[in-house]
This record gives C-alpha cells, sequence and structure tokens, in this order.
C-alpha cells in the first residue's frame, strides 16, 4: 500500500514539475504579451482532443459541475494567474501562490471533514517561507491588484480541488479531464479577446512549437496526470506538490538561460522539498465526529408483587 502511495506520488509530481517549465517556454518561444491567447490555446484544443479520443459528454448534473469546475481549475485559475505574472514580479506571484495547500487544507477541513493539524500548518508555512528564499528579490515591487489576482488564484485553484474531491465524477478520467478544459478553455475566449484582441496572424516555428508543448504535454497530459493523483490522494497532499512548479521554474532558467542561483535559493529550495515531503508522509484524519448528549436512561418502576 505504501508503495503503491508513492508510485502515486511520484507520477503526480510530475504535472506541477512540468508546468514550471512554462515560463522558460512562453519567455523563449510564444509570442510576447498574449498570456491569455497562450492560456487558450493551452488549454481548449486539449480539451476538444480528450473529448473526441473518450466520445463522452456529461450527465444531468455533471454538465453544470464540468462548468463549475472548469471555471476554477482552468479558466479562472489561468486568467488571475497571468494577471498576477504581469502586474508582479514573478517572486511575489510564485510566494502569494504558495499559500494554496494552507487554502485546501482549510477547505478540505471544512468541505469535507478532514483534520487540519499543526504539521499541516507548519509545512505550508514552511513551503511558503521557501518558495520566498527560491524566488523572492529585495527590489520586487507589490501592486495591489497583481497581489489580489495572485491570492485569488491560489483560493479559486484550492476550491477547484476540494470539490473535484467532493463530487468525484463518475466518467473516465481523461473524459472528466476534458470536459474542465475546455469548459475552462470556452470560459477565456471572450476574455482574451477582450483584453487582447484578435490573434496574431502570423506564427514563427517557434511559436507553433511552444502552443503545440502548451497543449499536449502541459495540459492534456499533465492536467491527465494531476486529476488522476487527486482521485487517489487526499487534496491537501496534492496541493503541496503545486509547490515543485517554482523549484522546477528557477532550476530550468539556471540551466537553460544561464541564471544566477545563489546559496540562498538552493537553501529555499531544500525547503521546499523538506516541506513537500512531509506533507506527503501524513496520513490524512478525517475529524472525530461530533458526540450528541443523550438523555441518561431512566431505571423503569419496579411493581411490588403480592
Amino acid at each position: 500500500m505504501l508503495r503503491n502511495r508513492l508510485a502515486m506520488v511520484l507520477v503526480t509530481a510530475l504535472a506541477p514539475a512540468i508546468w514550471g517549465t512554462t515560463y522558460l517556454v512562453t519567455t523563449e518561444m510564444l509570442p510576447p504579451h498574449r498570456p491569455l491567447l497562450a492560456a487558450v490555446i493551452r488549454c481548449l484544443p486539449a480539451g476538444l482532443l480528450l473529448i473526441a479520443l473518450t466520445r463522452t459528454l456529461p450527465k444531468g448534473d455533471w454538465w453544470w459541475r464540468a462548468l463549475v469546475l472548469g471555471a476554477l481549475n482552468i479558466g479562472g485559475f489561468q486568467a488571475l494567474l497571468f494577471i498576477a505574472a504581469y502586474r508582479l514580479p514573478g517572486g511575489i506571484a510564485a510566494t502569494v501562490g504558495a499559500v494554496q495547500p494552507l487554502i485546501t487544507a482549510a477547505l478540505s477541513a471544512a468541505l469535507l471533514g478532514d483534520r487540519l493539524t499543526l504539521r499541516t500548518v507548519l509545512s505550508g508555512i514552511a513551503g511558503v517561507g521557501g518558495v520566498s528564499l527560491l524566488v523572492l528579490r529585495a527590489n520586487a515591487r507589490l501592486d495591489a491588484i497583481g497581489v489580489f489576482a495572485a491570492l485569488g488564484g491560489a483560493v479559486v485553484m484550492a476550491f477547484g480541488v476540494v470539490l473535484s474531491k467532493r463530487w468525484g465524477s463518475p466518467a473516465p478520467l481523461l473524459a472528466t479531464t476534458g470536459w474542465q478544459l475546455t469548459a475552462g478553455g470556452l470560459l477565456l475566449v471572450p476574455v482574451t479577446l477582450l483584453t487582447e484582441g484578435a490573434p496574431p496572424t502570423h506564427y514563427t516555428t517557434d511559436n507553433v512549437l511552444g502552443y503545440a508543448y502548451l497543449c499536449l504535454i502541459g495540459a492534456a497530459l499533465t492536467y491527465a496526470m494531476w486529476f488522476r493523483g487527486l482521485r487517489a490522494l487526499p487534496p491537501t497532499s496534492l496541493s503541496f506538490l503545486s509547490l515543485l512548479s517554482p523549484v522546477v521554474a528557477t532550476v530550468t532558467g539556471w540551466l537553460a538561460l544561464d541564471q544566477d542561483l545563489s546559496p540562498l535559493q538552493a537553501i529555499g529550495a531544500v525547503v521546499v522539498l523538506g516541506s513537500l515531503i512531509v506533507a506527503q508522509t501524513q496520513r490524512p484524519r478525517t475529524a472525530a465526529p461530533t458526540p450528541t448528549t443523550q438523555p441518561a436512561p431512566t431505571t423503569p418502576p419496579v411493581r411490588e408483587t403480592a
């Protein structure tokens, strides 16, 4: 059982690790100043592809549930993420977003009955601290809208993860993933057209390869792995895996872009990985049911016999 759980954690961890390469692909291969277009091309074609492969559409309540989950896990999260990325230095956006495991833990306690332990809280605080050491810079400037967008992205993603666990789709994994990617992508289309205008008419080979990577690897494959992990792992444990993204983003920047990696950043990466490991080794516990007060039993009167 422990070995199976470890294998599931490692496979699921590949998803946020791959998402950590998004910054490199976006800056080096995609057209500039088109973040929402990148989100649409990343999600919508991937969702339609998975629906075409599975040939399964939502039934009953899952029409609106897929729309809600797609808005939370995909559309709303992607929009807020890119707003934060545009208005904040990457270090601040990543640090604010690192509170997601703590928010997920609180929501899991409220909606799923999971127990919020001190170990989880301390691991979450350590994760935020580690990410800040890894990516935060002393000259970083704060922007109120950007901070609220980064925090909002963490909140909507946490809600999406917890509601996905609470509702539990009866459909095959790839079909459910396709529904959410399609719903989220469709919701992003009008927002993209209003804020960024019509898409460019010319694309380079690097643009096409970058978009293909984000769509097929960064969405279709990784979200399937992410939602598969969500079916098997507690939401809080899953959310801690998202802390791998800034670690991978920093390492790829160091390797591919010749960026500096200071000893303080290395310490931050170790702290992040330590908090992640501690969170994964904790067994999920549900809150004990509240005892109900029962009236004391009354002793029936004893009849005297003649």
